[in-house]
Order: C-alpha cells, then sequence, then structure tokens
C-alpha cells in the first residue's frame, strides 16, 4: 500500500513532466512523416469502413441489437475504446525498452514511462471520440447526458491498459517475444469482445452460456459502456453487476502487475 501511495503522490508531484513528455511521445510517432497526425485516423477509419463492407447492408447484414441504430451507429462507440485499448497496451509493453536511457537513470522513477504512454495514447483517442459525436450528430441522433458519461469508461479502458502494461512491460525486459505474444492476443481479444457483432447472435442460435462467458472479458464492460452512453443513455450504475466485476478484475490486475514491475526493477537497468 505505501508503494501505491508514494506512486500516486509521485505522479501528482510530477504532473507537468508527464504532461511534456506525453506530448513529446505523441509527436514522435509522425516526426519524418509527410501526412503526420492525419496518419492516425486513416487505420480506425479504413478498419470501420471494412467492417461495415463486412457486416453491414452490403456483407452479412448483421442488424444492431439496439432499436433506430445503424450498423455503424452501433459499431464505432464499440471500437473506438478498443483502438485506444489496443494501442496502449501495444506501446505501454515496449515503453522500458524505448525508453532505456532513462530507466538507467538512478533519480528517475520508472513507473511513470507506462503513464506517459497511456497518455500519448490518450490524446489520439480524444480525437477518435469526437469523431464519433460528430457522426451520431450528423446522423441525426441528438446530444444525450449519458455522452459525458464516455469519460468515465475511457478511465475505466485506462485503468485496465495501465494495470497489464506494468505487467507486460517488466517481462518484456527479460523475454522480448512479450511485444508479440501481447499482439497476438490483442487480435483475439478482439473477436473475443461483441464489437463487430452482437452476442444476440449466439442465443439465436441456441448457445445461450455464450453472453456469460463473453462477459468474462473485462473489456465486454467498456465497450458495452460506450454504446449504452452513445446509444441507450443508460448509465453505469444500471449494470452493477458488471460494473463490481470489472473493478475487481481491474485492481486485481493492477496489484499483480505493480507486484511484478516492482520486484523486477532492480535489473532492468542491467538488462538494458
Amino acid at each position: 500500500m505505501k508503494y501505491v501511495i508514494s506512486l500516486i503522490r509521485e505522479l501528482v508531484d510530477k504532473r507537468r513532466l508527464l504532461w511534456e513528455l506525453s506530448k513529446a511521445d505523441f509527436k514522435k510517432r509522425f516526426v519524418g512523416s509527410y501526412f503526420g497526425v492525419v496518419w492516425m485516423f486513416v487505420q480506425p477509419v479504413v478498419t470501420v469502413l471494412i467492417y461495415w463492407l463486412i457486416f453491414g447492408p452490403i456483407g452479412f447484414k448483421s442488424a444492431p441489437p439496439v432499436p433506430g441504430a445503424s450498423y455503424v451507429q452501433w459499431l464505432v462507440p464499440g471500437i473506438a475504446p478498443w483502438f485506444f485499448f489496443s494501442e496502449a497496451l501495444n506501446t505501454g509493453t515496449g515503453c522500458l525498452q524505448e525508453y532505456n536511457y532513462l530507466v538507467k537513470k538512478v533519480v528517475f522513477r520508472v513507473e511513470i514511462l507506462p503513464v506517459i504512454k497511456l497518455l500519448s495514447c490518450l490524446f489520439v483517442h480524444v480525437f477518435f471520440v469526437s469523431i464519433m459525436f460528430a457522426v451520431f450528430l450528423v446522423s441525426g441522433r441528438l446530444p444525450m447526458a449519458s455522452w459525458f458519461q464516455i469519460v468515465y469508461y475511457a478511465f475505466a479502458a485506462t485503468m485496465l491498459a495501465l494495470a497489464l502494461s506494468y505487467f507486460t512491460s517488466a517481462i518484456q525486459v527479460f523475454f522480448k517475444d512479450m511485444t508479440q505474444i501481447v499482439s497476438i492476443c490483442l487480435q483475439f481479444g478482439m473477436w473475443l469482445t461483441p464489437i463487430m457483432y452482437s452476442e444476440q447472435l449466439f442465443v439465436d442460435k441456441g448457445i445461450t452460456i455464450a453472453p456469460f462467458i463473453l462477459k468474462l472479458n473485462p473489456f465486454y464492460y467498456i465497450a458495452a459502456g460506450y454504446r449504452d452512453s452513445m446509444l441507450t443513455g443508460d448509465l453505469f450504475f444500471m449494470r452493477p453487476t458488471l460494473t463490481v466485476y470489472f473493478w475487481t478484475v481491474t485492481l486485481l490486475l493492477m496489484a499483480v502487475g505493480l507486484k511484478v514491475f516492482k520486484r523486477l526493477r532492480p535489473h532492468f537497468a542491467d538488462v538494458l
């Protein structure tokens, strides 16, 4: 507990340094690129377009479970937090290797590095959420008070990504293949989360246990929460069981991640 409290105090005390390093990390991604920041929108937009063609009215014609919503309106709130989560975990896993020159500084608190990557990815997410709002407004959806709830679910996604990043980044220093393992797990994770499809598909086929199994994935709570906020107006306390389950799992993962990170931290500089 003392370790966690001291880490929180360090993050608060060095919030300006965090902000500057996060901005520098964000800008560094597009150094030498002709189109610069435009690229951060290209992949998400192309991905949404592909899934719309496959599962939308042109392809399998999957009907969204929310009455009155188009497939794009249902898809975007589910896939937007996944883009953020997957990017944050991918970049967070290799952050100690990338910033090895800071890891070797005795006076630098290396626990800050995953947070820097997370904030850098959060900048991109803010832009993408703005596009999501624009898509809803242009398509005729009126704003709802529940849209503000996106802040809460973005925070939930941030905590889950950070908890996993502390574990994966610490292991990656000694086991370089961790980056590839995380990438593969994220590919499976996207399909294990009902983002492009609805769990109702399994129920219709008589596989009634499928929704329960899918909900064991903590990211289900985030994807469902974004959709609740944007489409139905449901508030987070209307899913009390999922809320308790998500935060219990996330806090346990955070405890494990920080413990592993703390245990391996003295050896980081020697290996890097």
